[in-house]
């Protein structure tokens, strides 16, 4: 019997929330990542060369070795659970195809050390990694950041001409609007390296949403506020705005990040409507051409307030407000309980009245001996 209580026994293990955990680790969910990523990738050397290749290796390579440093200066263990990869891999697809590549190494060293591993490592950083360093990489250095140049003849080819992007003011649309829906749709236009193409994006999202890496609201609600304040406004073209630009890669790959972004139904709607709002003020009102960048990172600002904002309601759970008036209802509903005071007068009262009664039916009142 005490063999049998000592097995039981070990089979108990007390350990702390949560008790529930997903069968799929985020190693799984980087590497699904990095799956759909290569679609992009593969249209970004295609159209732009070779070169942009070496500037996606240099990348990643800098934002592991990054993170590995980091690790030792924390004294913490390194993981290869493959998130440095995807951030690596994002970083190069948002830069210019001919970028010098100690700026990459730069800008991928600045989004591991800064803006992940500074606030804790994964899971604790408050903006994304890629598009932070992206934004430090425009402040800083924004003559290599501005050299755009239109698709090449060849992949191995290392010439380039350089060319104006088409959310630019200098850019000129030489054929007709359904040719450049189309240029813009396959991504045979000048742009970013892996933001060109919104049909390779688009299967590489749809991939992420079959597999149940990520849900729709916030790419949908994304894409559909941007087409439908550009629809309202007069003179802009919604098909354009979302077809051009990085919308489709910062809706499908940056503004789904699961730490930077709401946990909620109701909190992922706001952000991504906010994040629309902001890419249309940001084009149409503001001096920069593109706006996907920055109105991801202020709406990763807003996360934890929009978080604390729509936190779901527990089952059965009144406001304290209800909970005071239903206490205040339910005192007035009960009797009032009298005073000794009225007590004892109501006492008097009643004795007179009996006396009275028996008086008037000529019986005596009995008196006490």
């Amino acid at each position: 019997m005490s063999s049998e209580k000592g097995s039981e026994q070990k089979k108990l293990m007390v350990s702390p929330a949560p008790h529930l955990h997903a069968k799929r680790s985020t190693r799984k969910i980087m590497f699904l990542v990095c799956l759909a990523l290569l679609l992009p990738t593969t249209g970004g050397v295609y159209y732009f060369g070779i070169y942009t290749l070496f500037v996606v290796l240099v990348s990643v390579v800098t934002c592991v070795l990054t993170e590995f440093a980091a690790k030792m200066l924390r004294k913490r263990e390194f993981v290869m659970d493959g998130s440095a990869v995807v951030t690596g891999m994002l970083l190069a697809l948002v830069l210019p195809p001919r970028i010098p590549l100690w700026a990459v190494v730069i800008g991928a060293a600045f989004s591991i050390a800064i803006v992940k591993e500074a606030f804790g490592g994964l899971g604790y950083n408050i903006f994304n990694p890629a598009l932070a360093g992206r934004a430090f990489l425009s402040v800083s250095f924004a003559g290599p950041m501005t050299n755009w140049i239109a698709p090449v003849s060849s992949p191995m080819g290392m010439d380039s001409v350089t060319t104006a992007t088409p959310l630019s003011e200098s850019f000129v649309n030489t054929g007709s609007t359904h040719e450049l829906y189309l240029d813009l749709f396959l991504g045979d236009i000048g742009g970013c390296i892996g933001e060109t193409s919104v049909l390779l994006i688009l299967i590489g999202g749809i991939i992420l949403l079959a597999t149940g890496v990520i849900k729709w609201r916030i790419p949908g609600v994304f894409i559909g506020t941007v087409f439908l304040l550009t629809w309202l406004i007069p003179g802009e073209d919604p098909i354009f705005h979302i077809l051009a630009g990085g919308l489709f890669l910062g809706a499908f790959f940056m503004a789904t990040d699961y730490v930077t972004a709401p946990l909620t139904d109701r909190g992922q709607f706001i952000f991504a409507a906010g994040a629309g709002v902001l890419v249309v003020m940001i084009r149409l009102y503001g001096s920069m051409p593109e706006g996907v960048a920055y109105s991801i990172l202020l709406m990763n600002a807003f996360t934890p307030l929009i978080d604390r904002y729509a936190r779901p309601k527990p089952y059965g759970y009144a406001p304290p407000e209800k909970l005071e008036a239903k206490e205040e209802g339910n005192k007035d509903d009960k009797p009032k309980e009298e005073r000794p005071e009225q007590k004892e007068s109501k006492g008097e009262k009643t004795k007179g009245e009996n006396l009275e009664q028996k008086e008037s039916k000529g019986e005596k009142p009995r008196m006490r001996s």
